[in-house]
């Protein structure tokens, strides 16, 4: 590094904006239909962006990674999620069905094979969804890495304090006293409960510990900030609806599976202060699958945005663009 966070914005590392050429909507149940958009070159190499959260859903920015001369760039909203409705809908909200409405969406969209690119719980669900249908996937470019074992839940829940207490502090003020060795079923009870308030006064503070978190260097330019209080709502139900159910997922399942997915290039990328997904999860995966490449962050936190993250992901997509990893 040249130059510190406080001087490099993301923006200098990632590709110009731009806009969908085509979008839609895919029903996938009775409950649920899923917004996608494409960019970029339609004739091009295809790349799916898989968003974190669970419910974080996808912004425009997250077009930026990819090089639009050489990529068709696809984007979903997952259950639940963005511009997907119902906004927040935990029913039929599983792992293993969100693999199969990327599937499904792939199907659509005609797509014999693609690049995955996913952070956070995006890199959950790329691993998931590679480990099911790796004669579907040319590669993988995963970031922040969330295995979504027991330990890495109650990380997020108990363990950030130790570098934030102040803030997790307010992320446990909701929960009464009595209730906080249980922070996790505390907060189900309140966002799932009949009282609307307190489940949105829950959902704030948990958009907010989670927020607040995401940099190295906090930065008021950088940091979301929640577009309304419904989406605070969906992101703290959804993400919680995944913890209390392990992700859907058998403790170990991701590392175990990765004999599946070890003839696929891969690229790792993790920040090495990330305090949201600490960086022993991204270790493990490339223990297990010494074959990716493994690149730590000197200067980052867990954000996609922070500028040593975003200038090593669109390296790791315009060395896939090369026909190479690095």
């Amino acid at each position: 590094m040249t130059a510190s966070n406080a001087t490099i914005r993301p923006a200098d590392a990632l590709f110009p904006a731009l806009e969908p050429h085509r979008s839609g909507r895919l029903a996938v149940d009775p409950i649920h239909t899923l917004y996608w958009e494409e960019c970029g070159n339609p004739q091009g190499v295809p790349v799916l962006f898989l968003h974190g959260g669970p419910g974080a859903g996808i912004a425009p920015m997250h077009r930026q990674f990819f090089d639009p001369l050489h990529y068709r760039i696809v984007l979903f909203d997952q259950r639940g999620a963005g511009q997907s409705t119902p906004l927040g809908e935990t029913r039929h909200n599983t792992t293993q069905l969100l693999v199969a409405d990327i599937e499904r969406l792939r199907a659509l969209l005609g797509i014999e094979e693609w690049l995955l690119f996913g952070g956070s719980w995006g890199s959950t669900l790329a691993l998931a969804y590679a480990q099911a249908h790796p004669q579907c996937c040319s590669g993988l470019v995963l970031r922040g890495i969330f295995l979504c074992t027991a330990a890495e839940i109650d990380w997020f829940l108990n363990g950030i304090r130790w570098f934030y207490p102040d803030v997790h502090a307010q992320f446990a003020a909701p929960i009464a006293e009595v209730e906080r060795g249980d922070l996790l079923a505390a907060y189900c009870q309140i966002l799932f409960g009949d009282d609307a308030a307190a489940g949105l006064e829950a959902a704030r503070a948990w958009y907010r510990y989670e927020d607040s978190t995401l940099h190295l260097l906090p930065d008021p330019q950088l940091q979301v900030q929640s577009e309304s209080d419904a989406v605070a709502l969906a992101v703290a139900r959804l993400e919680a609806h995944y913890f209390r159910h392990a992700g859907f997922l058998e403790e170990g399942q991701l590392i175990r599976n990765v004999d599946r997915i070890r003839h696929l290039p891969a690229v790792i990328i993790q920040g090495r202060y990330d305090v949201i997904c600490p960086p022993l999860s991204a270790w493990r995966l490339h223990q297990a699958w010494p074959e990716a490449s493994l690149h730590i962050i000197p200067d980052a936190g867990h954000s996609a945005f922070e500028p040593g993250i975003a200038r090593a992901l669109v390296r790791a997509t315009e060395q896939f663009r090369r026909g190479r990893t690095f």
